[in-house]
């Protein structure tokens, strides 16, 4: 988790074009780990991969970017992975992709307002039109995100070994 929001804090301060950074190709990859945390051992242990991911995340982005991006990152990733880890969890027992998918739509709307708002606001950078491609590319993401998702779910019992006796 750690890995993925550096390298998106990163990431980020590189547009590819006048709508789109690098940062959203790999952002949307951190709702895929806690969302096949929460299907192999539930919300609980999604919060606490999400909250470690947080702390050090910031603390590590801190040291290596702006601090307003750490901050705007950190503000915009807890609120957005606690916000998937519901919602998640209200539609867990509908067909397998049904969960991952509405979770990451949702709440990647969130953390796109937060996150560029905060980071961007008041500086000459067009962000809301970034903010529109970013959103674009995270939701595109999550639906591609989906073949690993459900290729992981045979092998959760591999991570929760628990998992194997139920």
């Amino acid at each position: 988790m750690m890995s993925v929001v550096v390298a998106s804090n990163y990431l980020v301060q590189f547009p590819i074009n006048d709508w789109l950074t690098w940062g959203a190709f790999t952002y949307p990859v951190a709702f895929l780990v806690t969302d096949l945390t929460n299907r192999a051992v539930g919300p609980r242990a999604a919060r606490k991969v999400a909250w470690a991911g947080f702390a050090i995340a910031v603390a590590v982005s801190l040291a290596l970017g702006p601090w307003r991006i750490a901050l705007a990152s950190g503000t915009a990733f807890i609120v957005a992975q606690l916000l998937d880890i519901a919602v998640f969890n209200q539609w867990r027992r509908q067909n397998w992709w049904k969960a991952p998918l509405v979770g990451s739509v949702i709440a990647s709307v969130i953390d796109t307002a937060l996150f560029f708002s905060l980071a961007f606001a008041g500086t000459d950078l067009d962000w809301l039109l970034l903010a529109l491609g970013d959103l674009g590319v995270k939701w595109l993401m999550a639906l591609l995100l989906l073949a690993p998702y459900r290729a992981m779910l045979p092998r959760l019992v591999l991570w929760v070994p628990a998992l194997a006796t139920r």
